[in-house]
């Protein structure tokens, strides 16, 4: 398509780069924070900046004896064009001052190169003619999204690369606690504890309750505590209008009842605080979509322009099941539910944020007579539970019994009115374990509970 033309590449500005480090070693660091070797368009430029990387990483000078040598050893030397060429190199840059500003051109023009070569990819899917759009426009996606965010396509990686990454982000975070790099926390300092800290990066956490056990009133929670840390948080409501959202969010920040706030019966002292908290969470960093019908491809799409405009922090989905499947049918819904897991651990992974999805609990608890929710209960589960770095299940005694049943079974102890277990039934790279949450109704919001105890009773 595109033989006519020459592909974008700048050769003044590829020796700029390479001439600046042999007269200022110190350069390569600078260089190295936006260009790579196959950045490099004219091969012999490439050739010597890989000579430069190897000797830094082995720590020795650069300098044009040291790049000589080392091109002598692989070989490559004779290919650049011997010392005359490193000569020229140094001659051609009065000084290494600019080297960012010629590496930015390199950059540049790589990315127009790789752009172009995108289209070529883009071109032959839409020629395929797959019968999934969904597919196609996420493929498509994928191959932007990468030169975007400057992802190389899967390929292997040496362990040396992984821990050298492990050992930035570890120094990132003794610097700042709220850079890209820190677990997200929930609010809640003994589901905090459990999960090392708070949210892991990365990590697909699966909320799972039965219907009106409040697993979107925790994820809002969540949501809420996180950005007034700092954390931006997007929001994918399938089932709650954005507006329900800002009024639970209200009630709870205002400490107002909600049905009385929604009918506009409150006094002047709670219309105040209602003013309080709206200019309050006016400011925090969350973005809410109430698009009832959405495919994963869609929801993927979203989550990766909102990474690029907003720098998200943390996504939460409400809730997995009404995500629309690609098959359309219901027979496949097991299928589809599969796909959606592995495409919101997906999102999880490129976006390195994590990814809460709600869940609906199949029926199964409460035709048992123990009701706790199990991980076999999980509706379509599908790969859910596969997929899932955490599942955490609501449980609510109170649900189930009555206090005049409780009294019977549990003679002088506290009926357990509004407190709601948080069971921790999954933890790939933790502990599991329970933790007690006291749900206030009035205000739609869980708070942590002092003690690992029931609740005292309440009149």
């Amino acid at each position: 398509m595109y033989v006519d033309r020459l592909l974008p590449h700048n050769p003044e500005a590829e020796e700029a780069v390479v001439g600046s480090i042999l007269i200022d070693e110190e350069s390569l660091s600078k260089a190295t924070s936006l260009i790579v070797p196959a950045d490099f368009y004219v091969g012999k430029n490439r050739r010597c900046y890989e000579a430069q990387l190897a000797l830094f990483e082995r720590g020795e000078s650069i300098n044009q004896v040291t790049v000589a040598e080392e091109l002598a050893l692989q070989e490559h030397l004779d290919e650049v064009g011997g010392v005359a060429y490193l000569a020229h190199l140094v001659r051609m840059v009065p000084t290494s001052v600019h080297v960012e500003h010629y590496a930015g051109i390199v950059q540049r023009t790589s990315v127009m190169r790789q752009l172009i070569s995108t289209a070529d990819n883009i071109a032959a899917i839409g020629y395929e003619g797959d019968a999934s759009v969904d597919n196609a426009l996420s493929k498509a996606e994928d191959l932007l999204y990468r030169i975007r965010t400057g992802q190389k396509s899967g390929d292997f990686v040496h362990i040396r690369e992984v821990l050298d990454r492990y050992m930035e982000e570890t120094a990132s975070l003794e610097v700042d606690s709220e850079l890209n790099f820190a677990p997200v926390p929930t609010g809640f300092s003994d589901f905090d504890q459990l999960l090392g800290g708070g949210l892991q990066r990365s990590d697909l956490v699966i909320i799972a309750a039965r219907p009106s056990l409040g697993k979107s009133t925790l994820a809002f929670n969540i949501a809420r505590h996180a950005s007034e840390q700092g954390f931006s948080a997007g929001v994918f409501s399938l089932e709650m209008g954005a507006e329900q959202i800002g009024i639970r969010l209200v009630s709870s920040e205002a400490n107002i009842d909600s049905h009385r706030m929604r009918m506009s019966l409150i006094s002047e002292v709670e219309r105040q605080r209602e003013l309080d908290a709206i200019g309050h969470l006016s400011e925090l960093p969350i973005y809410i979509d109430d698009s009832p019908m959405q495919s994963i491809a869609e929801i993927r799409g979203k989550s990766r322009r909102l990474q690029i405009e907003r720098s998200v922090d943390l996504l939460i989905v409400d809730y997995i099941q009404l995500i629309s499947g690609t098959s359309g049918r219901s027979e496949n819904r097991v299928q589809d539910m599969s796909e959606i897991s592995r495409s919101l651990k997906a999102i999880a992974r490129d976006l390195g944020v994590p990814v809460i999805a709600l869940s609906q609990l199949s029926r199964a608890p409460e035709q048992r007579p123990n009701h706790r929710p199990l991980l076999s209960d999980l509706r379509e589960s599908g790969s859910i539970e596969q997929d899932a770095d955490v599942v955490a299940f609501i449980y609510r005694e109170d649900k189930y019994v009555t206090r005049d049943e409780w009294e019977k079974r549990n003679p002088g102890a506290p009926y357990p009115q509004n407190i709601a277990e948080l069971i921790i039934a999954k933890h790939r790279n933790g502990p599991t374990g329970d933790v007690n949450l006291y749900f206030r109704e009035d205000v739609v919001t869980f708070e942590s509970l002092a003690r690992p105890q029931i609740a005292p009773e309440l009149a």
